[in-house]
């Protein structure tokens, strides 16, 4: 339920600022704007505003997909006080994921992000690590398992955060994603052993 509550407030916002770009502006994540006016809600504001249609799509489609199996997870595995746990993974992930953009970009006026991909990825690792060998679609249609998939996500997005070729938040990703793998062993530490049982032939 917690994920179709953000998923629907999230849509429902970048809707709006598809309209009105005073909002995508007020909002989004700017570094400069952060550091030097202590605008601090943009830390948390950007991860509901989307570049366009395609982003907000993508994101939201894996957000409810990967989210709904995290709820499971929380209660089957943790048990107890599943809202609070995914609220914090969520919402720790949109800060977790912000960090290095903010050091790269704090003198960087010009830099502006948007999007929940930081917060996605950390959902979606924090299953692979409930359930490291269950598969995964990579190029949405080749199975394979979900932590061969995290590792070659892991070095894509490091790689092409270094690259910085591109207008899309490749750290975030990238750091959003180590944020959600470790978070349940934050929560639980003796769920570090039942992953590593899972890996186990």
């Amino acid at each position: 339920m917690i994920t179709l509550l953000i998923v629907i407030g999230t849509a429902v916002f970048s809707i709006v600022a598809f309209n009105q770009p005073e909002l995508m502006y007020k909002y989004n994540f700017n570094a400069y704007q952060v550091i030097h006016r202590k605008q601090w809600y943009r830390l948390f504001t950007h991860a509901f505003l989307h570049a366009n249609w395609e982003h907000l799509i993508i994101n939201m489609l894996v957000l409810y997909s990967f989210g709904q199996a995290l709820e499971y997870y929380f209660y089957a595995y943790i048990g107890e006080n599943i809202i609070g746990l995914y609220l914090l993974v969520y919402f720790g992930a949109i800060v977790a994921s912000s960090i290095a953009s903010l050091i790269k970009e704090k003198d960087n006026y010009h830099y502006n992000a948007v999007g929940a991909s930081g917060a996605v990825s950390a959902i979606t690792f924090a299953c692979i690590f409930f359930e490291p060998t269950h598969k995964i679609l990579f190029m949405a249609f080749i199975p394979i398992p979900g932590i061969v998939f995290g590792i070659l996500y892991l070095v894509y997005s490091w790689y092409m955060g270094k690259r910085n070729a591109d207008n899309i938040g490749h750290d975030a990703h990238f750091w959003g994603a180590v944020f959600g793998f470790i978070f349940p062993t934050l929560i639980k530490p003796e769920l570090l052993i039942s992953f590593f049982e899972k890996l186990m032939p």
